[in-house]
């Protein structure tokens, strides 16, 4: 499987409500991502518009409908859709979640939890595995926000995604908003989590807002906050030079406005030590 090289930008989600945006100008970000779902089909208004944003900078494929965690193996026809969507895109990478989302006869349509067991470490590890020899390329794996755990787990969410990675030789995408929801959902320590991570595997970032309560929800409806700010500051001296991103999925504002946060990215992750990259 071919290494995925470090690279170093910041970027923005494509989202319909800025498509004129990215068309009309040129917009200062590194990169956009997209929900690949959103583009697998042969044709139409959305895929030209990728197509025409791809030619003016890089594009990562984002995938919500993978589902790594089922437990009868993975779907055939969306794999082939993926791969078909890949070689016409020609993304930086692909990635999708650490969940699954659906049985043999039903999509939920959400990102559902995994318990964290060697059984299902195997299943997951196998799923991965028949994605990235399908798909002809490494992928990475996004860690994911929680609400609940099992009593069956047997390890901790970051020593399966470390075990995954390992096995599988695929890579993360560090969702710095989904630790910090998790960590405070399930009373652990978001350094704990990044200290038991194999960060020299991580190749991007993911910057959101949450809804807060007694239990937080990521909605990506809100500008980041202060402690996912602090979290990111943390998580980027560890990292070195990764892409970073702001997910925003609901009340999505101006682009201006959005320009402005991930300048609070760029200015923050040039103010932490980076460690020396690894060989």
């Amino acid at each position: 499987m071919t290494n995925i090289a470090p690279f170093s930008g910041f970027g923005l989600g494509l989202r319909r409500t800025h498509y004129q945006d990215f068309l009309d100008s040129d917009v200062p970000v590194d990169f956009v991502e997209v929900i690949s779902e959103n583009y697998m089909v042969e044709g139409g208004n959305p895929l030209r518009i990728l197509e025409q944003v791809r030619a003016k900078m890089p594009v990562i494929m984002h995938g919500v409908s993978m589902s790594v965690g089922s437990a009868h193996g993975l779907d055939t026809a969306y794999l082939a859709k993926l791969k078909t969507l890949a070689e016409r895109i020609e993304p930086l990478w692909v990635s999708d979640h650490l969940c699954w989302t659906r049985t043999s006869a039903h999509n939920s349509h959400d990102l559902l939890p995994m318990p964290y067991t060697y059984d299902a470490l195997d299943v997951v590890c196998e799923n991965i595995d028949h994605a990235q020899n399908t798909l002809g390329r490494a992928m990475l794996f996004e860690n994911p926000s929680s609400y609940m755990t099992f009593p069956e787990d047997e390890m901790t969410e970051w020593e399966f995604i470390s075990a995954m990675s390992m096995r599988t030789g695929c890579y993360l995408l560090l969702d710095v908003n989904n630790i910090f929801v998790s960590a405070h959902n399930h009373q652990f320590a978001a350094q704990d989590y990044l200290d038991g991570l194999p960060m020299d595997r991580v190749r991007q970032i993911h910057l959101a807002g949450h809804t807060d309560g007694e239990i937080k929800i990521d909605t990506h409806d809100q500008p980041v906050c202060d402690g996912v700010w602090q979290l990111y500051a943390k998580a980027r001296s560890m990292t070195g030079e990764v892409a970073t991103m702001i997910e925003r999925d609901d009340g999505i504002p101006p682009l201006p406005e959005l320009l402005e946060e991930l300048d609070m990215a760029r200015d923050l992750a040039a103010s932490v030590q980076r460690p020396l990259e690894a060989a």
